[in-house]
């Protein structure tokens, strides 16, 4: 399985956000975060789980964890819909339930929890974890391995005293090419690296 993690330093982290979802710290990013990471050609992604780390107001930070792959099969109204991707995470932060990571439907689940904590439950299951970054080894230069994990920020990338604190974590800093990319197709980019290796 490949995992990603991504960081939105204004994303709201309660369910009243309105449709303007730019006014709702570029949630308009996170709904194609989510599509980019399950979605293809007429179906849907079963290896991906998506880590969605929400820092913005008015409580923060929340973790939204998706595996609908846990899901196919079993309930077909709990399959991830492309068309209602904000109406999704909407309904996961209002059933955020203080002290407990809350499954609201099978596979997917909210709780209160920060970047570092997330990654470092990741490096205590030894997996091993990347963090995208301009400066990094190129990734068509580098030995992936089974079930690794990919850090990405929005726009506004991951704020400095963030990065401070991954840096002394063991990860490895990694790079897609020299042009600045949006977080969505960073994200295409190296699905489609995995895909191209046979990296489940």
């Amino acid at each position: 399985m490949r995992e990603f993690i991504y960081y939105s330093e204004r994303a709201r982290t309660t369910g009243n956000f309105g449709d303007d979802l730019m006014k709702a710290g570029r949630m308009d990013i996170a709904c194609q975060i989510v599509i980019m990471a399950f979605f293809i050609s007429h179906k849907i992604r079963n290896s991906v789980k998506l880590h969605l780390i929400f820092n913005g107001p008015p409580d923060s930070p929340k973790h939204i964890e998706m595996f609908p792959g846990k899901a196919l099969g079993e309930d077909s109204d709990h399959d991830i819909s492309k068309k209602d991707v904000a109406g999704l995470i909407k309904k996961l932060l209002y059933k955020y339930k203080p002290g407990i990571k809350n499954e609201v439907i099978p596979g997917y689940h909210i709780e209160k929890k920060g970047i570092i904590d997330v990654v470092n439950e990741m490096l205590d299951e030894g997996k091993e974890v990347f963090i995208l970054d301009k400066k990094g080894e190129d990734i068509r230069e580098i030995k992936i391995g089974k079930n690794p994990v990919f850090i990405l920020g929005d726009h506004d990338g991951i704020p400095r005293f963030e990065l401070k604190r991954l840096k002394k974590l063991d990860i490895k800093k990694i790079s897609v090419g020299n042009e600045m990319y949006f977080a969505s197709q960073t994200m295409t980019i190296v699905q489609n690296e995995l895909d191209r290796r046979g990296i489940e």
